[in-house]
């Protein structure tokens, strides 16, 4: 999740439909990573693991994003999916952290299902999902058979986003990362797939926060807000001890760097800084030709074919997606969409 620069950044609600026309940047990766952990079995003997279907194939990513994205196109917005490339060296550490978090979890499901415990099998689940390769190409293929645009990064998926925004290739990243305003998005947009429904019960409303606004009001220039985010902490580093969001900014403002920060209090230079700077000040990406961001045919026969046939989707759950394509009028009024209705 990055840096969490909550405590400064000044949020606006907004909803699906403001953003209806736009050209809207997701962070594929963490988006999928809200199916498969909300999306999950937990019957009373459940392993709280990703849906599945009839072959034992996950479905919960695919579920997901079929109702999301058609909810989108149908609202007139127009989805970009960015895909995570290859993290970055610097990351390297977080990575491995996150494996030895995944592997001991792992441990614990195991154990839990072997001894009949359930409950604490599925609480360990959440922390093991793991968004595979062949999911990644799954979804890919979903999207390819909607006709809708997606981008490999070069490394990080909310960096390549945010630098094609700050291209204007994009009008808002939609993730729930922060760190897409260090990349430099001008506009995060965040609960975008949660948008109008409960958690905790409390309904979910999307957020949008402007880079511009949120410099402006703290006054920082961009470079200082990400010496702000490297002192607070961030994927790159574990940040300079005893420094929260609020500390952070005020010595920030009266030193204006890091280096300035640390000799006057007496802290260590974070290892490797200019290369942690140059990774949110110029993240690696992939030019994409604007003509890649268009929308393209949905292909309903292959859709049928991908989510009816061989992943078990329901008629109901088809015919509901379809509706929101008729809407967005990418689909023909008179179209059939049953399974039968097609010969060959």
């Amino acid at each position: 999740m990055g840096c969490n620069l909550k405590d400064i950044a000044p949020a606006q609600q907004t909803n699906l439909k403001a953003l209806a026309g736009q050209r809207v940047g997701i962070d594929a990766f963490l988006t999928a990573f809200q199916f498969l952990t909300t999306m999950r079995d937990r019957s009373p003997q459940g392993d709280g693991m990703p849906l599945r279907d009839e072959n034992g194939n996950p479905v919960s990513h695919l579920m997901g994003f079929l109702h999301r994205t058609t909810t989108l196109l149908g609202m007139g917005i127009k989805p970009v999916f960015v895909f995570d490339g290859q993290s970055p060296d610097l990351k390297a550490d977080e990575m491995a952290a996150r494996r030895a978090r995944r592997e001991e979890a792992e441990a614990v499901h195991k154990e839990a299902l072997a001894a009949g415990d359930f409950g604490l099998a599925q609480k360990m689940a959440a922390r093991i999902m793991h968004y595979s390769p062949q999911m990644v190409e799954e979804t890919q293929r979903l999207f390819d058979l909607l006709g809708v645009p997606w981008v490999t990064a070069a490394a990080e998926g909310e960096a390549q986003a945010a630098v094609m925004a700050a291209k204007g290739q994009l009008d808002v990243v939609a993730t729930q990362d922060w760190d897409a305003l260090l990349y430099g998005s001008p506009v995060l947009i965040r609960n975008l797939m949660d948008d109008g429904t409960k958690r905790y019960g409390r309904v979910v409303h999307a957020q949008s926060i402007d880079l511009g606004d949120m410099l402006k009001e703290n006054d920082l220039s961009r470079e200082q807000l990400v010496d702000l985010a490297i002192m607070i902490g961030t994927d790159y580093h574990p940040g300079i001890k005893g420094i929260g969001p609020k500390t952070g900014l005020k010595l920030i403002r009266e030193y204006t760097t890091i280096e300035a920060v640390c000799e006057a209090k007496g802290k260590e230079v974070p290892e490797r800084l200019d290369e942690i700077r140059e990774i949110f000040l110029n993240h690696p990406s992939v030019d994409v030709p604007d003509e890649a961001l268009q929308q393209g045919t949905v292909d309903r026969k292959g859709l049928i074919q991908f989510l009816q046939v061989e992943r078990q989707f329901s008629q109901r759950r088809m015919d509901q997606a379809f509706e929101k394509l008729k809407q967005a009028g990418l689909i023909r009024e008179g179209g059939q969409t049953s399974l039968f209705s097609f010969d060959g």
